[in-house]
């Protein structure tokens, strides 16, 4: 119905309009379109560029469940703030951590080989100083539920282009071993966590499921101190 109305209306005024105002709109029209096929081929390529990044891991094969492998929500996103005020200008270098690939491997009395990428999108913000950032993660083992077994931190140094607002990178973890106390002690024991290095305010942040787009600042903002809970 509120096709068929445009349609009228249109029809109506191009019947009104002078030829001078009927080149002017048809120009307006053809610029209109041209961005659009512009913005569609830019998402295009985003696209691509995600799937590129996404390369699945080979299968292992394995005598039980895997570990669970996810990322710990709290420290699942990384934003800075200048001042600690929370506003879309004020954002500095951000990064989330957009998706996890695992495998697992084990037999007998074996120790479990966990094998994981990790898929990480980062930003750059009106308030970035310079052109590169060395983020901060860690990688952590543990009980189901209980106990930390072990926790390592890695650093993941990034450069953006001259005008780049955001860079995704993927990280390979080779190998993480999870010795087994018997052969019986099945993979669905552990759980493999990962998370940025983030400080209290932060992690409040992301508790409070508030966020902003990895290239927050600089186009819309996604969600402002709106709760936007996963």
């Amino acid at each position: 119905m509120r096709r068929s109305l445009l349609l009228a209306a249109c029809a109506f005024l191009a019947a009104a309009t002078t030829l001078p105002d009927l080149a002017m709109a048809q120009a307006r029209r053809g610029g209109d379109q041209q961005r659009q096929e512009q913005e569609a081929a830019k998402k295009k390529k985003q696209k691509e560029e995600w799937n590129d990044v996404q390369a699945p891991l080979q299968a292992l094969r394995n005598a039980g469940p895997c570990p669970f492998v996810k990322v710990l929500y709290d420290a699942g996103r990384y934003i800075e703030f200048k001042d600690n005020k929370e506003a879309s200008a004020n954002v500095g270098y951000s990064g989330e951590i957009q998706g996890i690939s695992a495998g697992c491997q084990y037999k007998e009395s074996d120790p479990i080989q966990v094998q994981m990428e990790v898929l990480f999108e980062l930003g750059r913000g009106p308030q970035a100083q310079g052109s590169s950032k060395t983020y901060r993660y860690w990688v952590a083992v543990t009980k189901r539920n209980e106990a930390v077994i072990a926790k390592q931190y890695f650093d993941l140094p990034v450069t953006f282009a001259p005008g780049q607002d955001r860079v995704y990178v993927t990280e390979k973890m080779a190998q993480i071993v999870i010795p087994r106390a018997k052969d019986t002690t099945s993979g669905a024991n552990f759980e493999v966590l990962v998370g940025f290095d983030v400080t209290p305010q932060m992690a409040a942040f992301n508790r409070d499921g508030k966020r902003f787009r990895v290239n927050a600042g600089t186009g819309a903002v996604a969600a402002t101190g709106t709760p936007d809970r996963q």
